[in-house]
């Protein structure tokens, strides 16, 4: 079942949509994914969100892969970037978390693109909040990547990506790791800008993300 909201935190707006899985009761402790879509995706209409990476595979199957979980995914305004709404979107999960009664310690991220490097800023500023990191075709600051150490990260990429380089998914893999991290990048050769298809939709990464146990 999909649904649309908005959530206001200080002053800062977002709309956003939540799917459940089939049969959800709402006493269930379920684990719960946060999508993060790319910059095509901004703007004040949901059915964008649904066009691309785990929006659209979730939109089409609430129940993708056997997975149970209950999705998040919050939209950015138009001409504005994820790391100008951190703040806001950290409340909107802390606030499904309470109204959904998710479990705690199966809280991941993912996001395309914009949502990628949204993905990695959200697990550097909020270490503690996440079990798992997806991020595709993003990036970030890599001389950060020791707050995210105890989080697993599978990163995904094109080789031939003329966006976003894969240099930039390369860099915050190797600082992960070597800040004493866990994070595997997976590389799709002659993939340009659009990875997201094989990560979402032909690889197990929701899977993944739904299986794993925050780190005490």
């Amino acid at each position: 079942m999909m649904t649309e909201h908005s959530f206001t935190y200080c002053g800062d707006t977002l709309r956003y949509m939540i799917t459940t899985p089939t049969g959800y009761h709402p006493e269930e402790r379920l684990p719960l994914v946060v999508f993060l879509h790319g910059a095509g995706e901004r703007g004040d209409d949901l059915e964008l969100v649904r066009r691309l990476g785990a929006g659209k595979v979730f939109a089409a199957d609430p129940d993708f892969q056997g997975t149970r979980a209950v999705m998040l995914s919050p939209q950015c305004p138009a001409r504005d970037i994820w790391s100008n709404h951190t703040f806001t979107v950290h409340a909107l999960i802390l606030h499904i978390m309470e109204t959904y009664h998710i479990d705690p310690e199966r809280v991941s991220i993912t996001g395309l693109s914009m949502g990628g490097f949204g993905t990695w800023e959200m697990i550097c500023r909020y270490p503690g909040l996440f079990s798992a990191a997806g991020p595709v075709c993003g990036g970030g600051m890599s001389w950060r990547c020791d707050l995210p150490r105890k989080i697993p990260v599978r990163a995904f990429h094109g080789d031939q990506d003329r966006t976003v380089p894969i240099q930039y998914s390369i860099m915050m893999v190797q600082a992960l790791n070597a800040a004493g991290g866990h994070a595997e990048l997976t590389v799709y050769p002659g993939v340009q800008h659009d990875s997201w298809v094989q990560a979402y939709e032909q690889s197990d990464l929701l899977a993944w993300l739904v299986a794993q146990k925050r780190k005490s």
